[in-house]
């Protein structure tokens, strides 16, 4: 069978790439259909296979792709799929959108509905100005009816949780089978000899509540914050820590850098409402307890006093709460027990449920 994969575009390698990268892995043939592509950001699929739109070829595309969310409908339409027996859309926005033939099998592995006009539309305007506020309104009233729309061109759904699972369930009226995101422990060390400190390693955008841990520790002054990351919301993280002795942001690190600083912590912590959480996974992979907010991803990745804490109120208090409970038991908290858990997300093992889901899929649909 000819297989294409659909992604919606590639401006840097998170959580959805790697769930590209895997399912290019196990169909290495397939050729790749996106809106366009970073080439620097590429590493483990051939860039001979990826076949992009015209917004590949318009200057800036990478720092300005926001404002042509409105049209990403129509180019995604675009794309002529017609010679492919197999079609597996890797979808946060608008890849599962592509116009498949009847005889078609189309597969869509769903890290989520579009945020932005679904549970976290209010959250996204709410900073926004009167005049963005009306047009973005508009804008996203027509996205949610082609995003409902699109989701009956999609013959079965993957969730990459069952938090995902749920939001698909509630806005396309569709059931998803749930194969967790693939997590390559291999590649993390467990480390017995933990050293004082908290670690949160993040993307600085609203969401992801990087403002919570920082004000937090502005009040434990005792206790000692690194932070690893970089985004839209570094210049005002960095002025909320400014003067604060205990708190240490370091910016972007490598690789390498960060699995050092995820094996050394004493603690992970994690505010943001995620959809799954991988870098949640990757501290468990060290043997690294977590503290994280326990709605949306961390509730299914994250055991309650076992491998971690979990807090169920987004703010310092609940916060400073789960750090005290965690100070108070964390002898019992076994670096190796917690890894093992890890395991059951590994890219193994995603491999093999994928494999097994998508022939279980081809059958149901040759019946």
């Amino acid at each position: 069978m000819k297989v294409a994969l659909v992604h919606d575009w590639i401006t840097n390698i998170g959580g959805a790439e790697k769930v590209l990268e895997t399912i290019y892995e196990i169909f290495p043939e397939s050729d790749i259909y996106t809106l366009f592509y970073e080439k620097d950001k590429i590493k483990n699929i051939d860039i001979k296979k990826i076949k992009t739109s015209f917004l590949q070829k318009l200057p800036f595309i990478n720092k300005i792709y926001r404002y042509y969310l409105p049209i990403y409908p129509l180019i995604i339409e675009n794309f002529n799929l017609e010679n492919y027996d197999v079609i597996i859309s890797s979808s946060h926005a608008v890849a599962k959108g592509i116009i498949c033939y009847p005889e078609q099998t189309h597969i869509c592995y769903c890290h989520t509905p579009m945020r932005y006009i679904w549970d976290m539309y209010y959250q996204y305007i709410e900073n926004l100005g009167i005049i963005k506020r009306i047009l973005f309104s508009i804008i996203s009233h027509y996205l949610r009816i082609w995003d409902v729309s699109s989701s009956h061109r999609v013959d079965f759904f993957i969730a990459n949780s069952k938090f995902v699972a749920r939001r698909i369930e509630k806005y396309y009226n569709r059931k998803a089978t749930v194969i967790y995101p693939p997590v390559d422990v291999l590649k993390f060390n467990v480390e017995e000899n933990k050293e004082n400190y908290f670690l949160t390693v993040s993307r600085f955008v609203p969401y992801k509540r990087v403002d919570i841990i920082v004000s937090t520790f502005k009040k434990l002054k005792n206790q000692k914050l690194v932070i690893i990351g970089d985004g839209p919301e570094y210049n005002k993280i960095k002025k909320l820590a400014c003067n604060c002795k205990n708190i240490e942001i370091l910016g972007y690190k490598d690789f390498n850098t960060m699995r050092k600083y995820l094996e050394k912590a004493k603690a992970f912590i994690y505010t943001a409402k995620e959809d799954f959480g991988i870098s949640i996974v990757e501290a468990q992979a060290c043997g690294t307890p977590v503290i994280a907010y326990g709605y949306g991803g961390a509730s299914e990745t994250v055991i309650h006093k076992k491998t971690g804490i979990l807090f169920y109120q987004q703010n310092e208090k609940a916060l400073i709460e789960a750090i005290k409970l965690f100070e108070n038991i964390k002898d019992k908290f076994n670096p190796f027990e917690i890894r093992k858990h890890a395991e059951k997300f590994s890219k193994e093992n995603f491999i093999k449920k994928f494999k097994d889901t998508v022939n279980k899929f081809l059958e149901i649909k040759l019946q």
